[in-house]
Parts: structure tokens; sequence; C-alpha cells
């Protein structure tokens, strides 16, 4: 699986993360705050960014404070945001207050009435696919209406223009009406996809059964994906393709907080595919971007630069190799 290059359109949502400041803090506790760029799907478009490529975003933000401070930090790590459209009334922008610290870790998330399920097929109709290389979502924007039929026109025009397309599964219980739904709706959007990316809890999930994600992700191959990666924590992965199983593990690591090694993963994933590497090369390069984001502050501001991780592949051992 190789891409023809780096250019990335990517739909779902931007935000603000507010993390308690200073590390280790608990949020009752709290006095002061750090605030970044949240978001699955912007923190994506960040990674790609530092490791070379460049990413459009396709989505909407609250039109506030809190929306124009998320237009200010895709503007600041250079993601563009011409289908970015800004939405009055009531709508709020997604917010993650989130914990640096790995013991009794906390994250409250609001998405009441959120901003990015205002996202309509007019606003993926507008994009020019034929500018980029892929297309990359995650679950959330499958959650609910206009964003969900928006998404899939999406795809449609995507793999129109000749455009494989990548999914981050995802899934946000939080976020759904119902989990038989989300899995209705995953199914429907995987059995489109080239690359599907999850845990072993979603691939479970959108099997219906938790023993059997791996089954799904061999499934989605076996139906015509290119790659599916099946993410098991601090077990590493197994990456299936048309030819092969290949098990990877992961980088050691002093992490943190828990949170941000999913969108770092997929960033430096696709970055090496756009790079020519061979799959399993890509797959330990997402997890070492996973493996140094957790051990960093914020989600977005801790993505490495393509110099800071090509230092930390070079210092440490392929983790699969004993």
């Amino acid at each position: 699986m190789r891409l023809t290059g780096n250019r990335f359109v990517i739909i779902g949502r931007a935000g603000m993360d507010f993390y308690p400041d200073p590390p280790g803090t608990r949020t009752e506790e709290a006095s002061r705050f750090f605030a970044c760029l949240g978001g699955s799907s912007a923190n994506i478009g960040v990674a790609i960014r530092r490791l070379g490529g460049s990413a459009d975003l396709v989505t909407c933000v609250s039109d506030d404070a809190i929306g124009r401070f998320a237009l200010n930090e895709l503007d600041k790590y250079g993601i563009g945001r011409a289908h970015v459209r800004s939405v009055g009334g009531e709508a709020r922008n997604s917010l993650a207050v989130v914990e640096s610290r790995i013991e009794d870790h906390q994250s409250v998330i609001y998405r009441n009435g959120a901003a990015d399920f205002e996202m309509t097929t007019a606003d993926v109709e507008a994009v020019d696919y034929s500018r980029y290389d892929a297309l990359i979502t995650t679950g959330t924007v499958f959650a609910a209406e206009p964003s969900r039929s928006a998404a899939f026109r999406g795809f449609e025009l995507a793999k129109s223009a000749g455009l494989p397309l990548i999914f981050d599964i995802d899934y946000r219980p939080y976020s759904w009406p119902s989990p038989r739904t989300a899995a209705e709706v995953y199914s429907r959007a995987g059995a489109l996809c080239d690359v599907i990316v999850g845990n072993d809890v979603e691939f479970g999930f959108m099997a219906g059964d938790y023993a059997k994600g791996l089954d799904k992700a061999r499934a989605l191959v076996a139906d015509g994906a290119t790659l599916a990666v099946y993410k098991m924590g601090e077990k590493g992965a197994i990456t299936i393709t048309r030819d092969a199983e290949i098990t990877t593990g992961i980088f050691p690591t002093t992490a943190l907080k828990p949170t941000g090694a999913g969108d770092s993963f997929m960033g430096g994933l696709v970055a090496g595919l756009a790079d020519g590497l061979p799959v399993r090369e890509a797959v330990l390069q997402g997890s070492a971007n996973a493996a140094m984001v957790v051990a960093r502050v914020g989600c977005a501001p801790a993505m490495p630069t393509r110099a800071e991780l090509d230092d930390f592949l070079q210092r440490h051992a392929d983790p699969s190799a004993a």
C-alpha cells in the first residue's frame, strides 16, 4: 500500500483542548490551564504537517471566540481551512479537558450541540478532490446528521476522483444515539474504505462481538480494503494486507498521559505510506509517533517534527525484533 503523494484532505472536527497546568494536576484542583488545538481530525492534520505533508480540513466551527481560537490554531500549524465554515446559533465547538497524568486520568469532553455536526453535503461538494492524494476521516463525523450524509457524499466524490479513503474508526459512545446505529454506520463506512485503522475494542464493536474484532479487520480486507491496522495497546498491532499479516510491537516510553496516541499514530502511518515506506515501516513510524506524543503535554503541540521522529527511530531499536 503506497500513496501517490502527501496531500491530504481531512473530514472531521477541530476544537479546543484544556490541560490542567502544571502536568500531573487534577482538574478539580487546577488554578490554571494550558489551551491548544484539539479534535482528532485537526490533530491528524498537525501530525501530517509536522512530517512534511499538506493537510486541508473540511468541517464547521462555532461562530464565537472558541471557534475563532480553533481557526487561529489551524493557521498556526499550516492546516488549510478554506473549507472550514463558521456556524452561528446554538452550535458550539467541541471542548476537551484532559489531564496530563496516567494514574486516575480524567478526560471530560463537551460535545453538546457540536458545531462540526452542522457540516452539510454542500461543504464537501465544494472541495476539489483532484488536488489531493487521499481522503482521511475519523468516525465521529458519522455520529449525527447532517454530518453523516455529508461524509458519505465526500466518500463518493473522493472515490470518483480516484482518491483512496482512509478511515480512523475513533468510536466515541457519547456522540452516538445508540451502539447499534454506530455499528451499522461504521460497517457501512468501513466497507467503502481502502485503509481502516482502529483498536481491538473498536473492531470488536463493529463486529458485534468483542472477541471477533480481528476477524472483522480480516473480513474488511478480504472484501476490498487494501490495509487494516488492528491495534492492541501495549501488545502492539496486527496489520492485515491482501498478501500478509504483519505483527509489530510498541516503542517503550514514559507516558505522561494516555491520550493522543491514535491521532499521532495515524499521522505517522499515512506520512510513511506517502513517503513510499513499506507497510511494516510505516506502521512502526506511526507507533514511534504515538510513543513520543503520549510522553509530552498536549496533542497537537506534542506532534514531533520529521527531525525529531527520525532521531527517535535511530535511537530506538525495532520493538518487534525480539
